[in-house]
């Protein structure tokens, strides 16, 4: 799913709808495209850590394409690069899954 913008309390809503989306499409995997995020808050971070717990169940997984150095930078202080695992591309997140 990609991303752009800023995530926060006022685009909240659209993610969550298009995430419950995803799952009820029944998907597994969920690879989330930040390439293009100047910016999110503590509502978007606990949107990412919603959608772990939502897939943990299916045994599924997060992943997370981040560039920009504040997104990973915010993503690394909160922990949830704990939570799900972070790359630099779509590409290498997708490869990781099919490995």
């Amino acid at each position: 799913m990609q991303l752009g913008g800023e995530l926060d309390l006022a685009t909240d809503p659209d993610l969550r709808q298009g995430l419950h989306q995803v799952l009820q499409d029944g998907a597994r995997v969920v690879v989330l495209d930040l390439t293009d995020v100047a910016f999110l808050d503590s509502t978007a971070l606990g949107t990412i850590v919603w959608l772990h717990e939502q897939l943990q169940p299916r045994n599924g997984h997060v992943r997370v394409a981040v560039t920009r150095p504040l997104v990973l930078r915010v993503m690394e202080l909160t922990s949830v690069d704990r939570l799900v695992r972070i790359y630099d591309t779509v590409a290498a997140a997708e490869a990781d899954l099919a490995a």
